[in-house]
Parts: C-alpha cells; structure tokens; sequence
C-alpha cells in the first residue's frame, strides 16, 4: 500500500447490461503497483461464479418485486416529498444531477432513483461521485422501503443522521469519500438486514463500539479505512461469521488483532495497514483463514516470535492459507530471518511486501517456489549473501525491489532469465563485478537501479536493447570505459539517465542528443572529454543537465538556450573556454546555474537567471566580468565588490590578502610554496585549483580525510562544507591579479559566517562551489 492511500472500491460486478448487481458481491482491492478487482469467493462459496450471480439476480429482483403486505400502505408520493425535501438541502450541485427531480416529474424517473416492480416505494438511492455539497439530511430516513443507499464520493457533512435507524430494510449504505464527522453510528447495530457498509475516507472518531458487533448476521463487507477510529478491535467481531471483507486500514487502532477473527473462516480481505497494532505476528488467527486472499498488515508495531527474532512461525501458520494472493507486512521493523518455509506459501501467492523490516540473514532459495510471484519487495532490511541462482524459476515476476540492503557477490545472470521483468531495483547494496550483458534480454525492463554499489567494467551496450527503459540508474559505481552509442537506442527514457561517480571516459557521445523524451542527464564526476555538441537542443524535454566535474573541453553551443524547460545546468569542473552563451538568459524556466572552475571569459550576460544567480556560479574563470555581485566589474581598472560591503579596496591590502590565502591553502594541503613540487610555473594556487574542481579529497592532506571518516553523517557533512568553502575561500585570496581578490574585510566575513555554521546557527548559510548553500544541501 502506497503512502497517500488508494481506494477500496465496494461496487465493481456488473451484469450484461453495464448495470451494477450488488455491492456485497465485489472486493475491489488496489494495490501500490495495480489494482485486483474479484469477486468474492467467499460470498459464493461452493456455488460456483454462475450460480452466485443467478442467486445475486433473485436478490436484486426481490429489491424491485416487494412485499406486498409491508407496502400496499405505503405511499410513493411520501417518498418523493421526501426526496424533494432532500434536495432543498444540497447548497451545490455542478453537475446538476438533481436537475430532474421536479414536482411534476416521475419520482421513479428521479436521477439516481429506483422503485420496486410495482412502484409502491423507492428501494435505491444512488447519488455517488455527484460532487454534491450539502448536510447528510435525516429527511433520507422518511424512504421506509430503502433497500440500497449510496452517496459515495461527494461533499456531504456533518454527522451520520441516528434516524437513519429507521431505515430497517437497508441492505447497503455507501457514505464514503465525504466529509462526515462525530462517532461510529452505533445505531447501525439495529439494521438487521445491512450487508455492506462502507464509511471510508470520512472523519469518524472514537472507539468501534462491540454491540456494532451483537446482530451482524447478514453483514458482509465492512470498509471502516482512512478515518480517525482509536481503542481495540472489538472482540466481539468474531460473532459476525459472514463476513469476508474488512477493511480498517488508516485508522488509529491499537492493541492486538482479536483472536476472534479466526472464527470467521471465510474472510476473504483483512487490510488493517496503517494503524498503531501491537503483539506478535498473528499466526494463532492466520494458520485458520483458510480462503484469505488478501492480508495487509503494514506499517503496524506488531513483532515477530522470540522477542522479534522469529518469522519461522508465522510463515508456518501461512501455509495454510492456501487461497493468499497478497501479502503485505511492510514498515513494520520484524526482526529475524526469512525461513525455508517461505516456499510453501499458496501456490497462488502473487505480491509479497516486506520493505522497511529489519530482516538479516540470506535469501532463501525456497523462495523460488512462489512461481506465479509478480511483486516481490525487499527494501531496506538488512539481508545479505548473494542473490540466490534459483531466481530464474520465478517467471512471473514483475517487480523485483531488493535495494537498501547488504548483498554481496555478482549479479546473478538468472535475473536475465525473467522475461516479464519490467522493474529491477539493486541499489544501495554492495554487489560486486560487470554487469551482465545479457540484462539486454530484458526487453520489457522500464526501470533499471543498480545505484550505489562496487559494480566495475564497462556498460554493456546490449542496454540498448532495453527500448522500454523510462529510468535508468549506474551511479555511485565504478565503471570503466565508454559511454556506448546504444545507448540512444533507449529513446523511452522519460525520467532519467544517471552514470555519475564512476570512471567513465571518452568523449560526451552526441548520441545523447537523441533522448528526446529525458527530463534528466546526470554524467558528473567522471573522466569524459569532448565538447558539449549544439544537438543537445534536441533534448527538448529535459530539465536537468549536469556533466560537472569531467574534463570537457571547447564552447559551449548557443542552442542550448532552446531547452525551453531546462531548470539546472551545471557544467562546473571542465575546461570550457569562450563567452557563455547569452541564449541561457532565454530560459525562463532555468533557475540553477554552475559555470564554475572552468576557463570562460568575456562579459557575464544580463537579464533571465544571470539576474538571480551569485558569484559563485562563476568561480574559478578568472576571465569573467560583469555586474553579479561579487564579480569584478568590467572596466579598466577592475576593483573587488563585495555583495554586503559595496566597495573596493584599496591595494595596500592585497598583499596581506594574498598571505592569508596562502596560508588557508598550506593548512588544507599540508604542501608549502616552497616545496620541491612547485617548479616551471606551478605554484600552490595554480595546482590547487586544477584539482579541486569541487572535489576536496584530491586536493585536502589525507590525515584531514582521514579524521572525518569516523564522524556521524551530519558531522562529516559539516566538515565537507567547511572544508570546501575554506579552499575556495583560499584560492580567491591568491589569485594571481590583485584587483580580482577580495578584501580582509571580506575574508574575515567569511570566516565569520563559517564560525556561525559550524557551531549550529542555521542563519548562517554557505554557497558551495556549486552554487547552492551549502547548509542546506541534500544527498540525493
């Protein structure tokens, strides 16, 4: 179940005409990835579908063929008064379905409205997803001969009406998707006849009152989900032997599932994700749900056995609910290992979510029985070993989610056996070796992570087979070679294209130009050359471009101001030459911009986003000029402006800048002008900034790096950026032109506002060298 909660549909069966047959005859499930709309096995038991839905048409013809005894005294013009009374409560109506319910017209022709065969009362109301706005009118109460009530999906307030409870032949009532508020209606219990009740997505407050539970008979489909409902399950639910749908996910519930629930044998659905449950894993109530379907148990605070440390008699009980299809105990934090027995749940077993858990140990290769699995998840536990072979004999599988983990080893080329794969997600673990090239054989692939491991050699260019791929992810990695020219083969790619941080070399392929349909291209940090090709406007739905910190080389083309919805450019760390182009400042949609550590000259242009950009977006060219705060201005006599201090400085200064520069570099560097190093023109500046390019580990001593690695992330954090702003701090103070560095003034702001940062004061915000601030970076 995804985290905005989908809906639960209770009206889904229709006969051959496309007119609903009963809402107690479907289970809409949806899931996070599809939607399974059934019918319940339950409600037909052993009859068989056929005969289920001939016993559905006499029921729904026994709401049209009445009693004659309870009616004949019953007058329909007290029903329409009553329904024209209802509509003089509605205070909106946009779709004006109410527009044919008029004095003179037919109350059995009404919009929404349906009568007995012989028209002595209105048995149906149905008035869902009408966007009607208005109080949930008692007045509804007056239709004594009410059979089957809906006003799902609409605007209605307040609290559920108590003379509701006079409306004793109801056999369903829809009120959810409103805006209803107040107390369970306990009133309800005196319905003897009421089979479904769906008050989803309403307001509902308070405890799920027991008597609720004293005369529940005919009730079948219970959908309680996305209120506000505290205390226990009641006990007491067992008494209802016929129900076969529950849904109470999204609630406040606490304490264990009741015990009771074993009781009814025939449920079909239990969805109680989402709500505050304790206790152990409830294999006492699962091993006797002999026809489950589907079991929802996610984001609860349930444990396993042993103190958390034990799935094994869970998934035993499991066994034996041999009809399961959907198995859902994500967000819970269980602890212990998946057993063995894993491969003796339902042959029928087609999605299994366990994300979020704490789960150690090994896949077991058992786990390749559930050969109609289609999803199965395994995010974020602490699972590790390798990938076991025997994947290649769960054929139908879908989605495969096995990231956040601690796996080792090779990509197993049986995940190349799975035809139907269409999601592969292995990142953030720590597999090792080549990509298989046989991954190409997963035609059907749309999304690819192999993110964040120790995956080395080349891109297979048989990636380019895959021409259904919308993401595609190699970062954090450490492959070799090429980019290969297949890769504009994958023309889906509608999300984006990451290979950053890995040692890619070779020239930027202008095969790239051919994504016309990518929103992101992320090379960074990598070893590539080659120039930005003019092309690259071809990518006309791109949003983000960063080949930052690469070593590429030449102009920058003017047509990349036709990427109309370029948002972020980052270029920085190359060796780009010549003016940037003016065309940038056409991008009205481009607000980040990084020029930075490159060899640009000329005037920075005016107008678009060089209006909103800072300094930083230029460091390090330092044949730059223009009017951006912190620029030298273009004129002959180029003096330092500072962004706060507005003025320059006189050259008494410099040299003393300049010292305090070199100073900054030799404590960050451990390397001294004087050092045997630094001969033939190459001095301290000079090699500090042909390195850093940004990154501060090949240009820092490595004692420095060292005392960070055993920090918190945050505090490692903190460090890098202080660091970081300390070399660039450096390098501007030695530049080599006196007129281009700032003042002692300025440095000592600097210096300042970094003290601030690194003793916790959040106002005090740093621009890295990428041109962001720096307290404010994330990690993605």
């Amino acid at each position: 179940m995804s985290t905005a909660v989908p809906e639960r549909n209770t009206s889904c069966i229709h006969d051959e005409q496309g007119k609903e047959i009963s809402h107690a005859t479907s289970l809409c499930v949806y899931h996070r990835h599809m939607q399974l709309c059934r019918q319940s096995k339950a409600y037909f038991n052993s009859k068989g579908l056929v005969e289920g839905l001939l016993i559905m048409r006499k029921e729904d013809e026994s709401v049209r063929i009445s009693d004659s005894h309870h009616h004949r005294n019953h007058s329909l013009l007290a029903d329409k008064s009553a329904l024209l009374a209802f509509k003089k409560t509605i205070v909106f109506d946009p779709k004006s379905m109410l527009a044919t319910w008029t004095e003179d017209g037919d109350v059995c022709s009404f919009a929404g409205v349906r009568c007995d065969k012989h028209r002595h009362s209105v048995v149906k109301l149905n008035l869902s997803r009408s966007e009607l706005t208005g109080p949930l009118s008692p007045i509804i109460s007056n239709l004594s001969g009410l059979r089957n009530l809906s006003l799902s999906e609409n605007n209605f307030y307040g609290i559920i009406p108590p003379e509701f409870s006079s409306l004793q032949h109801l056999h369903s009532l829809l009120l959810d998707s409103n805006n209803l508020h107040g107390p369970f209606p306990e009133f309800l219990s005196i319905l003897p006849n009421l089979t479904v009740l769906s008050l989803n997505g309403n307001h509902l407050t308070g405890t799920l009152p027991p008597s609720f539970f004293s005369n529940c008979t005919s009730l079948a489909n219970i959908d309680l989900s996305q209120n506000l409902l505290t205390g226990r399950i009641p006990e007491e639910i067992g008494n209802c032997l016929g129900i076969w749908n529950l849904n109470l996910y999204n609630n406040q519930f606490t304490g264990e599932l009741p015990a009771s629930l074993a009781n009814i044998s025939e449920l079909y659905n239990i969805d109680v994700e989402y709500n505050n449950l304790t206790g152990e894993l409830p294999a006492n109530i699962v091993g006797k749900l002999y026809s489950v379907v589907s079991l929802h148990l996610s984001y609860n605070n349930m444990v396993s056995h042993d103190r958390n440390n034990n799935l094994e008699p869970f998934f035993t009980a499991l066994a034996n609910c041999t009809e399961l299809e959907e198995l859902e105990m994500a967000g819970m934090n269980l602890g212990g290992r998946l057993p063995s027995s894993i491969g003796r749940l339902s042959v029928n077993l087609d999605t299994m979510l366990m994300q979020e858990n704490r789960i150690s140990g090994m896949i077991p290769s058992e786990i390749a029985r559930l050969s109609n699995l289609t999803v199965l998840n395994l995010t974020s536990n602490s699972l590790n070993g390798t990938i076991p072979a025997e994947i290649n004999q769960m054929s139908s599988l879908e989605q495969l989610f096995l990231s956040h983990n601690l796996l080792t080893g090779a990509i197993p080329a049986a995940l190349c056996q799975l035809p139907r794969l269409g999601l592969l997600d292995l990142s953030n673990n720590q597999l090792s070796g080549e990509i298989p090239a046989t991954l190409g054989n997963l035609v059907r692939l749309s999304f690819l992570f192999l993110n964040n491991n120790l995956l080395s050699g080349t891109i297979p260019p048989t990636l380019g087979q895959c021409t259904d791929l919308s993401k595609l992810d190699l970062s954090y990695n450490k492959l070799t070679g090429s980019i290969p020219a297949e890769i504009s083969g994958i023309r889906e790619i509608r999300r984006f294209l990451n290979l950053s941080h890995n040692h890619l070399d070779g020239p930027l392929p202008i095969e790239l130009s051919k994504l016309e349909n990518v929103e992101e291209i992320d090379v960074s940090s990598n070893n590539l050359s080659g120039s930005v090709f003019f092309q690259i406007s071809s990518c006309i739905a791109v949003k983000l471009i960063n080949f930052s910190r690469n070593s590429i080389g030449g102009h920058l083309p003017d047509s990349i101001g036709d990427l109309k919805n370029l948002e972020s450019f980052d270029v920085s760390g190359n060796h780009l030459s010549g003016v940037i182009p003016t065309s940038l400042n056409k991008i009205q949609s481009l607000s980040f911009l990084n020029l930075s550590f490159n060899n640009f000259a000329g005037v920075i242009p005016s107008g678009g986003v060089f209006n909103s950009v800072t300094y930083k977006s230029f460091l390090g060219n330092r044949h730059l000029c223009g009017t951006v705060y912190g620029m030298p201005k273009c004129s002959r006599k180029r003096n330092w402006f500072h962004s706060q201090y507005g003025f320059g400085s006189n050259t008494s200064t410099k040299g003393d800048v300049y010292s305090f520069g070199v100073l900054v570099l030799e404590i960050l560097t451990r390397k001294r002008p004087t050092d045997d190093m630094f001969v033939d023109g190459l001095n301290l500046h000079k090699w500090v900034k042909t390195h850093y390019h940004g990154r501060v580990e090949r240009v820092v001593d490595s004692s420095l790096m060292r005392a960070s690695r055993d920090q918190s992330p945050e505090v490692k954090r903190m460090w890098e950026v202080a660091i970081g702003e300390l070399a660039e701090l450096g390098i501007l103070c030695t530049q080599e032109s006196p007129t281009t560095r700032p003042t002692m003034l300025d440095a000592a702001d600097d210096l300042d506002r970094l003290k601030r940062y690194l003793s916790g004061d959040t106002t005090a915000t740093f621009a890295s060298s990428l041109g962001m601030s720096s307290s404010t970076l994330s990690d993605d």
